[in-house]
Order: C-alpha cells, then structure tokens, then sequence
C-alpha cells in the first residue's frame, strides 16, 4: 500500500514540476511522507456510549420553551447505547424536539467530517453544531434513517447556518471550532421517534463522501 501510494505521489510531483527545477528524491520522499501522516491521522472520538455512559453533559431541548407540546427524553439501554426518543406535536405552534451537548471548545482544523453511527426509525433528522455557546446560530445538515443500523458521515462544508428553522446568510460551516453537537427532529408533522447511537466522532480520511 504505502509503495502504492508512493508511487503515485512521485508520478504527480512529476506532472505538476516546474521545468528545469530539480527536487531531490529524499526532498519529494519527506513531502510525501509528511502529507501522509497528516491524512492518516486517526479519527477522535466526541462520544462512545456505554453502559457506564452519563447523560449528565446532555440536555433536552423541546418546543416548550415557545410553548409547544413536544416531548423528547434520552437514556442508555441495555446494550449501552444512548437512545433519543419521544413525540412531535404540532399543538400550539410547536413542532420539534432535540438533545444537545456541549463541552469546553475545542479545535477540529485537522479533520472534515462528522461520522456517526446509529440505528433510526425511517424518519428525517439534523445534525447540528454550535462553533461558539455565544453564537445564536448553529450549523446542519439533515440525514435519513432507515430502521437499521447506519454510518452517517456529515461533510462539514455541507453544514449550512440556522437559527429558529430559518437558513441565513452567512458561509457554511467553517470546520475551526466546536463547543456544541446536537440532534435534531423537525419534520412539520406530529410524529413520534426514537434513535439509537451509538458514537459520534470526528474524521478526516474519507476517500467516499457517502451515507453507508
């Protein structure tokens, strides 16, 4: 693999020289090898829930605070994995339900991706993130369940900006800072939910952008 690699590295340094200007072998190996350890660089971890996990650092957000009748909870089961469940209720303007976590920021310039895996229930729901607690707005990005077990993975330049269901004209996530994670159901219909996760982690080397 890594002659694989190595070897179309040096066929595109080629393409891409300029004439007469001689790179040393050992010059191109370093570049190639310092690319390499930045694109490998092993996923983090945000979340891997267990039977030991607190939900503590979670929080419940429903359309009550607008006076809504929505009603979402969030425990760990028996297999140790968070479940996010309840009901949507259009009743008195409401209409959504959500969990969100927070922590102290971090940086995420390393990495491109958001990767989570769960189990759905066939419906709608968003992916969220906040860059700043300060910020009004956050960023999302929907996915579709379908009743088995899934990898979501959120490209986070396909994270557009929000704030009480409104997109805004600001640019898309920028992928610097995170302090905020959450999930989102919304779907403008009474409904009732329930989705298993399982982790939520950070990625940078993936070669197909897809729902798997």
């Amino acid at each position: 693999m890594y002659s694989f690699l190595n070897d179309v590295f040096l066929r595109r340094i080629k393409q891409i020289s300029v004439p007469n200007v001689y790179l040393p072998m050992s010059i191109m190996n370093t570049i190639f090898l310092i690319s390499m350890a930045f694109w490998m660089q092993p996923d983090s971890v945000i979340v891997d829930f267990s039977t030991e996990s607190s939900l503590k650092e979670w929080r419940i957000l429903d359309d009550v605070v607008m006076g809504g009748r929505s009603d979402g909870r969030m425990f760990i089961n028996e297999a140790g994995n968070a479940v996010f469940s309840g009901t949507v209720s259009l009743e008195n303007n409401g209409g959504f339900s959500s969990v969100q976590h927070n922590f102290q920021k971090r940086s995420v310039e390393a990495y491109r991706h958001f990767e989570i895996r769960l189990k759905g229930d066939g419906k709608r729901y968003q992916f969220r993130v906040r860059s700043d607690r300060s910020e009004r707005h956050s960023y999302a990005y929907y996915f579709q369940t379908d009743g088995t077990w899934q990898t979501i993975v959120v490209p986070m330049e396909e994270m557009y900006p929000t704030w009480r269901g409104r997109t805004l004209n600001l640019p898309n996530y920028p992928g610097s800072n995170l302090s905020e994670i959450a999930i989102f159901i919304g779907n403008k219909k009474n409904e009732q939910f329930q989705l298993e996760i399982d982790s939520i982690k950070l990625t940078k080397n993936k070669y197909l952008i897809a729902n798997r």
